[in-house]
């Protein structure tokens, strides 16, 4: 998917900021832009539209609204930027909390749109790597595990050196066409049933 061929919602109580967040991104291209001026309701038309980058104004929003406002974005798994016209240090970090990609204090120029959109989209992408990153070494570090406590098992069992157990696996797993981590948990599974 190319840069233009996002699916952009603004969500904007007030008309005339939302025409400047449109005119911005309809003169930086972006032709799929759909502008909301209803918080209530919001979660039905994110789930319809399928966006994929969020754009929140908020000219001066209560603590209900924020709060409401984050909890959608925590689910919603998508770039998001928010503009408010004055916030506190709270608000901030529990917008990051949240997972708002680009949060912007007092700001809303047309011209601004386009690199805080660019902004809120990279960043997302950064973090989400980043999330993957941190998922793929967590389940790494419990393979890791696995097939340790796999050879332990064997070494016991079959009075095998910590080389031998591992080279049984590794035969094992290369001759059943499946990953080490597996046939180490069918060991440790099965020692579980014969102990």
């Amino acid at each position: 998917m190319t840069h233009l061929d996002l699916t952009i919602l603004v969500i904007d109580e007030n008309a005339i900021r939302a025409s400047i967040i449109e005119e911005g991104l309809h003169e930086a291209g972006h032709s799929r832009v759909t502008v909301v001026h209803e918080v209530n309701g919001i979660a039905r038309v994110i789930e319809s539209l399928q966006p994929d980058v969020i754009f929140i104004d908020l000219e001066n929003p209560n603590r209900d609204m924020m709060e409401h406002l984050f909890q959608l974005t925590r689910t919603v798994g998508r770039p998001i930027a928010m503009f408010v016209d004055r916030s506190d240090t709270a608000s901030i970090e529990a917008a990051v909390d949240a997972g708002v990609s680009a949060y912007i204090v007092d700001g809303l120029k047309k011209e601004r749109v386009k690199p805080i959109l660019d902004m809120a989209v990279s960043r997302f992408n950064a973090f989400s790597r980043l999330q993957r990153e941190l998922a793929d070494a967590k389940s790494a570090l419990e393979e890791r595990k696995i097939v340790e406590r796999a050879k332990g098992i064997l070494m016991k069992m079959r009075s095998l050196s910590e080389e031998q157990a591992f080279a049984l696996l590794r035969q094992t797993a290369m001759n059943e066409k499946k990953k080490i981590a597996d046939i180490a948990q069918s060991v440790v599974t099965a020692a579980g049933l014969l102990m």
